[in-house]
C-alpha cells in the first residue's frame, strides 16, 4: 500500500502536530510491513522563531521517503502563515505530480493541509483520510471578529473550501468529540475520535524529590499566541498572588511580546519567560513545579477543542490549573481528579481557588493508561490501513 502522508509539522519540530504525526508515521510503517511505502511531505521546523533546528531535506529508505520543505520564516500571523502554506502547497503538488498512491492521509489544524490532501486524492481518484485538529472556519470568525468587511467574505470562501474538502473524504478523524456536532452535516465520511495522547517520554518518569519551598511554582509550556490568551490572565494573577507564587512560562509565539509588555506594565517580578526547550529539559521543569497551567482564550472556536497539553500534564500527577470552557472543561471533570478549573480569562476565580487549594501531587494512573499515545496510534494506524 502506497500512502501519501501530509503534515505541516513533523520531527524534529516541537509542537502538538509533530508529536502526534511522527509516532503515527512510525506505527504505520510497522503495521504496513514489507508491502507498505509511505511518502511524508512536511516542512523544516518552523513552529517557533526562537527554536532553530534542521531536519534532513530528503530522506529515502526502502519503505519510506520524507521531504521537508523549507518555508519562509513567520511569526504566526495570519498573512505570514498563508504565505508559508502557499510554498508548502506548491512544492507538495510538484513532489507528487509523477507519483501514484493508494491513499492520502492529511493531518490538519488549519484547513489547508486537508484541502491539499483533497486535491491530490481527487486527482488520483483514491481515498482520503483526514485527521482534523481544529475547525478553521470557527477560528476565522474569531480572528476577524468585529471586522465584518473581511469576516463575511472570508467566511463564505472558507466554508466553500471546507465543504469541498470534507464532503468527499472517506474517513475523518476528529481529535475532539467537541467537534462532533459541527461535522454532522458531512454524512458521507466514516468518523473516528482518536485523541491526542501521552508520549512515551512522559511515561514511567521517576518521581522527583518533593519540593520543599515556600514559593509555589506554576509552569506553562507551549505556544504563546492569541489562542492561549496568557496576557489576559498571567500578569494579573501574578500581581494578585504576590511573591508566594512564581509563574514560569516556557515557549514562543505571536503574543509573547504583548505578554512581556503586560508583565512590565504591572511591575510584577514573579513571572519568568523562557524560550522553548527540549523535551528532556521540559521534564525537569515540570518536575520542579507545584502546578501545571494551561489557558484558552475566551473565543467561540475554543469551546469545541481539547488541548493536547492536558494529556502531557496529566502524566506528571501535578495539580493542573485549567482555564478552559466548553468540551475541554467537560473532559477535565470526567477524566481528571486533581485540578483547578476556571472560566477563560476569569482571573478572580483562578486566584480564589488557588489560594484555597489543599491538594497535592496525585497519581493519574488510569488516565495515563487510557490515553497513552502508543495505544492510540496503534488503533489509528490500523484504521488508516483499513481505509479503502
Amino acid at each position: 500500500m502506497r500512502i501519501l502522508f501530509l503534515t505541516f509539522y513533523f520531527e524534529p519540530d516541537l509542537c502538538a502536530g509533530s508529536f502526534r504525526n511522527t509516532p503515527l508515521f512510525r506505527e504505520l510503517l510497522q503495521q504496513a510491513g514489507v508491502n507498505g511505502w509511505i511518502h511524508v511531505i512536511t516542512t523544516q521546523p518552523n513552529r517557533y522563531n526562537s527554536f532553530h533546528v534542521e531536519g534532513q531535506a530528503e530522506v529515502i529508505k526502502g519503505n519510506y521517503r520524507i521531504n521537508r520543505i523549507r518555508i519562509p520564516e513567520h511569526k504566526s500571523g495570519f498573512i505570514d502563515q498563508a504565505k508559508s502554506f502557499r510554498v508548502y502547497y506548491k512544492e507538495a503538488l510538484r513532489l507528487t505530480r509523477k507519483e501514484r498512491y493508494d491513499l492520502v492521509y492529511a493531518s490538519s489544524s488549519r484547513l489547508f493541509t486537508a484541502f491539499l490532501g483533497r486535491r491530490i486524492a481527487g486527482r488520483q481518484g483514491i481515498p482520503l483520510y483526514l485527521d482534523i485538529r481544529d475547525i478553521f472556519v470557527d477560528t476565522i470568525k474569531d480572528v476577524f471578529r468585529g471586522r465584518k468587511m473581511i469576516q463575511i467574505p472570508a467566511g463564505i470562501c472558507f466554508k466553500w473550501i471546507e465543504r469541498y474538502t470534507f464532503s468527499k473524504a472517506k474517513h475523518i478523524n476528529l481529535v475532539s468529540e467537541g467537534f462532533k456536532a459541527y461535522f454532522e452535516k458531512y454524512d458521507k465520511p466514516v468518523y473516528s475520535y482518536f485523541t491526542n495522547g501521552i508520549d512515551d517520554i512522559f511515561l514511567n518518569i521517576p518521581k522527583p524529590t518533593k519540593r520543599d519551598s515556600k514559593v509555589k511554582v506554576i509552569t506553562y509550556a507551549g505556544n504563546i499566541g492569541s489562542g492561549q490568551g496568557l496576557e489576559k490572565v498571567v500578569p494579573m494573577a501574578a500581581q494578585k498572588l504576590g511573591n508566594r507564587y512564581f509563574f514560569r512560562i516556557i515557549g514562543d509565539g505571536g503574543i509573547k511580546k504583548l505578554l512581556k509588555d503586560k508583565v512590565e506594565e504591572l511591575g510584577v517580578h514573579n513571572v519568568e519567560l523562557l524560550d522553548p526547550v527540549s523535551r528532556d529539559k521540559l521534564i525537569e521543569y515540570y518536575n520542579d513545579s507545584d502546578f501545571l497551567f494551561l489557558h484558552l482564550n475566551d473565543l467561540e472556536a475554543f469551546k469545541k477543542v481539547l488541548p493536547s497539553k492536558l494529556f502531557e500534564y496529566a502524566a506528571f500527577g501535578k495539580p493542573i490549573i485549567a482555564g478552559v470552557g466548553g468540551y475541554a472543561s467537560q473532559f477535565v471533570r470526567e477524566n481528571l481528579d486533581n485540578y483547578i478549573l476556571f472560566a477563560p480569562t476569569d482571573v478572580e476565580s483562578m486566584v480564589t481557588q488557588l489560594l484555597k487549594f489543599e491538594g497535592c501531587d496525585k497519581d493519574q494512573g488510569n488516565f495515563v493508561r487510557k490515553f497513552a499515545r502508543k495505544n492510540i496510534m496503534e488503533e489509528m494506524a490500523r484504521s488508516i490501513l483499513e481505509c479503502r
